[in-house]
Formats: structure tokens, C-alpha cells, sequence
């Protein structure tokens, strides 16, 4: 007598079945080569989380960039001003701050220049 599937490995199976959805061809037929694409997909997914994280960084420090230029001040000069006076926002607050809130991204800006004496 053959051994049928238990209800464990067919809720496996199907938990595998429904994240291939929607893959070219075979991957999303059969289980096999399902799995390995889910396996493959699931540790691309990983890599590209890190990689966002790393990609809205840099588009942070362009836009504070661009702002300070536009009042006179390099980047580096900027944030070391802010660290020099004591002022804590992280880059995602001074990039939001640079685009919608002029007024106050000015003041941050004369703040650093206090500090670092310019």
C-alpha cells in the first residue's frame, strides 16, 4: 500500500503552492520547481530589504545636500554644525524638512553655521 500525503506536508505544500502564484510557467506548477523559486524569491526579497534601507539613505543625503547648497553650505559642513549643537534629527526628518518645510531647514542651517563659526 502506498503512502499518501499527510495533512502537515499537504498544508506545506500548499502554503508553497499560493506564494508561487503568479510565476512564469513550471514555477508556479509544479512543486518541485516551486519551491526551489519561492526558496530563490524568498532570499532575493531578503537581499532587496537591505538594499531599500540603503538606497533611501542615499536619496536622504542627496536632498539635505541640495538644500544646504541652496543656502550656502556643503553636507558635511551641516551635519557637523547640527552635531556640534547638540541637534538630533536623523537624515529621513532633515530630508523631509529640506523639501516640504523651507522656513525651518533654513533655521537648522543657521544653527549649524553657529557652531561651526561661519
Amino acid at each position: 500500500m502506498r503512502v499518501k500525503m499527510g495533512s502537515n506536508a499537504l498544508k506545506r505544500k500548499r502554503k508553497v503552492m499560493k506564494a508561487a502564484k503568479g510565476y512564469f510557467g513550471a514555477k508556479s506548477k509544479q512543486y518541485r520547481t516551486a519551491k526551489q523559486q519561492v526558496m530563490r524569491s524568498g532570499n532575493f526579497a531578503y537581499v532587496g530589504r537591505k538594499l531599500e534601507k540603503r538606497d533611501m539613505r542615499q536619496l536622504w543625503i542627496a536632498r539635505i545636500n541640495a538644500a544646504c547648497r541652496a543656502h550656502g553650505m556643503s553636507y558635511s559642513v551641516f551635519m557637523h554644525g547640527l552635531k556640534a549643537s547638540n541637534v538630533n534629527l536623523n537624515r529621513k526628518v532633515l530630508a523631509e524638512l529640506a523639501v516640504s518645510d523651507e522656513a525651518a531647514f533654513k533655521n537648522l542651517v543657521e544653527t549649524a553655521a553657529k557652531a561651526v563659526g561661519k
